[in-house]
């Protein structure tokens, strides 16, 4: 937990790519759930011996060290051999929050990314390469400036080795860059489904972030539950896929994209809601090839439905990484909503609890705390 707590300072490290809507400048966070769901959505494409479950386990903890160390604009000149010794060194402290032998498993999976030398590695490097550079080319608008920087970084930087290595994805970049009518068939619906996904930067939701200076989206809301998912499997009440649970929750509020964020103690129509975002799943799934989209609607609907141990786990999950926030921000979004014992029990701790009982056990005392205290202030 000491490490999921420090994880959160990713929401407030910034990267040079804007969002597709030119919005506001990214952070790392959202963007390691953006190509997280990428190596998902990509891995029709994926080379032989490739763990697709392993590369979205390293695209979720790829930059943490950026925690310490920063971001690194590719534009900007900078010492390779001082950021990885940054780089290094927030590695150790990070992961070292971790019990050992898992904080051990983490730093092998971070530096097996940064050596490149695996199929796993290489899928998961090739798709941080070019997540950004279609990031610009696939957004209605360029942003000024920022069409110059992809130019280079594809044709002459780090992503010149595409044409060779991932040729279709590569075709699709130099067209989108060139202005031209880039190939269709099923890559092109892919990527047209991954621009559509970066419309969760933008959903607000009521939850604070980074010890309360700012409400948090849907998407680095949706990279943090999938790293809780990958660090607490263990305390999964019954033998769960830790790989389908991280699935189910890189997707399960992409449907906010058109339905909105519907606060967990708000005043809301619940019929309205579930109507609003079945069909925004129909159309958000329906974007990807035929065969495709069925699948992940369908791990969408289990999600939903909450009726397996995959589903009840990542519902809890759902529910857990909320009040750690907001005990972190002093209340949070419960000082909005007035929330007391009560609500709280109903309202977050029946589904944690039926999906992670130990993790009811741990947060229910620290939640009560400061529930309590708020509500004496309010008396």
């Amino acid at each position: 937990m000491a490490f999921l707590a420090e994880a959160d300072a990713l929401k407030g490290v910034q990267r040079l790519n804007v969002l597709m809507d030119r919005s506001r400048r990214e952070n790392v966070a959202e963007h390691s759930w953006h190509v997280a769901l990428w190596a998902l959505i990509l891995s029709p494409d994926m080379p032989a011996g490739c763990d697709l479950s392993r590369a979205i386990a390293m695209l979720l903890i790829h930059d943490i060290v950026e925690i310490d160390a920063g971001d690194h604009p590719v534009d900007i000149a900078h010492d390779p051999h001082d950021i990885a010794r940054k780089e290094h060194a927030a590695a150790i402290r990070l992961f070292g929050l971790l019990p050992p032998d898992q904080g051990a498993g983490l730093m092998a999976l971070w530096r097996e990314f940064e050596g490149n030398a695996t199929p796993t590695a290489r899928y998961a490097k090739r798709i941080d390469h070019m997540q950004p550079i279609l990031q610009v080319f696939l957004a209605p608008d360029w942003e000024p400036g920022h069409a110059e920087v992809a130019a280079h970084t594809l044709t002459e930087g780090r992503a010149r080795y595409m044409a060779r290595d991932w040729p279709t994805l590569d075709a699709q970049a130099r067209a989108r860059m060139a202005g031209d009518t880039a190939p269709g068939g099923p890559l092109a619906a892919r990527l047209a489904f991954l621009a559509e996904a970066d419309q969760l930067k933008t959903v607000i939701r009521a939850t604070l972030a980074l010890n309360g200076a700012r409400r948090e989206n849907s998407a680095e809301h949706s990279w943090h539950v999938a790293l809780y998912a990958l660090i607490l499997a263990e305390h999964a009440p019954a033998p769960v896929d830790p790989a389908k649970v991280i699935t189910k929750l890189l997707l399960h509020d992409l449907v906010e994209i058109d339905a909105g964020d519907a606060p967990v103690f708000g005043n809301v129509d619940t019929a309205a809601i579930e109507v609003a975002e079945a069909a925004a799943a129909d159309r958000l799934f329906g974007l990807l090839p035929d065969g495709e989209g069925g699948p992940l609607h369908a791990l969408w609907c289990e999600f939903e439905a909450n009726a397996t141990p995959e589903a009840r786990f990542a519902k809890s999950l759902d529910r857990f990484n909320p009040p750690n926030q907001n005990i972190a921000a002093g209340g949070g979004s419960w000082i909005e909503y007035g929330v007391t014992r009560a609500i709280f029990d109903t309202t977050v701790g029946a589904k944690i609890e039926a999906g992670a009982p130990i993790l009811w056990q741990w947060i229910a005392p620290k939640a009560y705390a400061v529930i309590d205290r708020l509500q004496s202030e309010r008396a």
